[in-house]
């Protein structure tokens, strides 16, 4: 596959410079009604609620001043984006606890599951990239925003790379073991945001997950100081250093259980 661009889905008209929005709520609604105006979504209220849902479920927000709100429903078309500049910054729920400047929601067709982790994959390349971001948050009208933007590749991942957060397929676990615990009045709910997360995981991701899930009643485990906490056993120095502060899917060698970096415990 040759490569595209992230302007290849991006108009000027889909760029806010300067949200107006205070919140993380409102500037999604003001990204929205961007896309509504250019008759790229017409079902708005449903992407919002949707969207919403996902954010309270795990926040989008990628740290250093990025989020990436996102939703999975029929566009009608191929996929909807719409970027917001915000100068002074919006609380996002991140997980470094900075302030976003800059949001960049999708809205993506059921009917291309593999669409966003291709985007993503792209996007996180150029956003872990200290100077990029700099002159994304510093871009002096939306003119200059879109040129910083058009600069993204967009490639597909390598297969022996899972782009999906890892965040994200934890969270899966702990709500599929709630869910076998749970009083059934709850697990209608359990199940909704199971179906939000496995929307955007890739499917043989989740068959090795169901798998291990059944046979051996989880299938992410934590790695503490170099070892993997579903067996008991010491990763290799190069897989433990590359697990340390990553937020990609990692396997463990001996177990064959996914691995991710173990949250620092607070002192």
């Amino acid at each position: 596959m040759g490569i595209t661009y992230f302007s290849d889905y991006l108009k000027p008209a889909q760029i806010v410079h300067d949200l107006k929005a205070k919140d993380k709520v409102h500037a999604i609604e003001e990204l929205l009604d961007v896309l509504a105006k250019e008759k790229r979504i017409s079902n708005k209220k449903v992407i919002l609620t949707r969207i919403i849902d996902r954010e309270n479920l795990l926040s989008t927000a990628l740290g250093e001043g990025v989020a990436v709100p996102h939703a999975r429903v029929d566009t009608g078309g191929e996929m909807a984006i719409a970027v917001g500049r915000s100068e002074k910054g919006l609380d996002f729920d991140a997980p470094d606890k900075k302030k976003i400047q800059l949001i960049i929601l999708i809205v993506w067709n059921p009917s291309l599951p593999g669409l966003f982790n291709h985007l993503f994959a792209g996007l996180a390349y150029f956003l872990r990239r200290e100077d990029f971001r700099k002159r994304a948050f510093e871009a002096k009208d939306k003119a200059e925003l879109l040129d910083i933007l058009s600069e993204i590749e967009l490639r597909l991942p390598h297969e022996d790379k899972i782009v999906s957060r890892a965040g994200l397929l934890k969270k899966l676990q702990e709500i599929e073991l709630k869910k076998q615990k749970a009083p059934k009045a709850q697990v209608k709910t359990l199940q909704a945001q199971a179906s939000l997360i496995r929307e955007e995981l890739d499917q043989a991701l989740l068959a090795r997950f169901d798998r291990l899930m059944e046979r051996y009643g989880f299938a992410v485990a934590d790695v503490e100081e170099g070892v993997c906490q579903g067996c008991n056993i010491n990763l290799s120095t190069q897989m433990s250093s590359a697990i340390e502060g990553s937020n990609d899917i990692y396997v463990c060698e001996n177990c064959g259980k996914y691995i991710v970096a173990a949250k620092k415990k607070k002192k």
